[in-house]
């Protein structure tokens, strides 16, 4: 598997697993520095049920965001491994080449073009719809 591989702007696959393992290291880390600077503050059974749930609030939201990490880097295995795999058997990639990037960008760009040429027509038919609405008003009133 290609670890190289960009899966976003300035975003590959090593860098991503690296993120994963840093935010575990990282995270570990600051919970047992955590439980470290709380566990002084737990006088009683009263103080451990308001503090504890803290704590394992504090611990779901780092799983949370951690499963969220994997299941990015398991989709982006199973992309690349399935690219590989139909490359290999066909001798065809799947994946868009670089030219077809570009020309579809190139037509994103002029359909958003032509989108902003029709969201000013539509300004203008409004501006007039409303002058012209404005004119009738004034004549029903002088007809009155």
């Amino acid at each position: 598997m290609d670890f190289d591989i960009e899966i976003f702007k300035g975003k590959s696959f090593s860098d991503l697993m690296k993120d994963i393992y840093s935010n575990s290291s990282k995270k570990d880390r600051q919970i047992n520095l955590l439980i470290g600077e709380l566990r002084p503050l737990i006088k009683n059974v009263g103080d451990a049920t308001v503090i504890v749930p803290l704590i394992k609030e504090y611990l779901e939201v780092g799983v949370k965001n951690d499963e969220h990490l994997v299941k990015l880097a398991a989709v982006v295995q199973r992309l690349v491994s399935t690219n590989n795999r139909v490359q290999a058997e066909t001798g065809n990639s799947w994946m868009l080449s670089e030219e077809e990037k570009r020309q579809l960008i190139g037509e994103l760009d002029e359909l958003a073009a032509e989108e902003s040429e029709i969201n000013k027509k539509v300004v203008e038919l409004t501006s007039k719809q409303d002058s012209i609405e404005s004119e009738l008003n004034d004549i029903q009133d002088g007809l009155v």
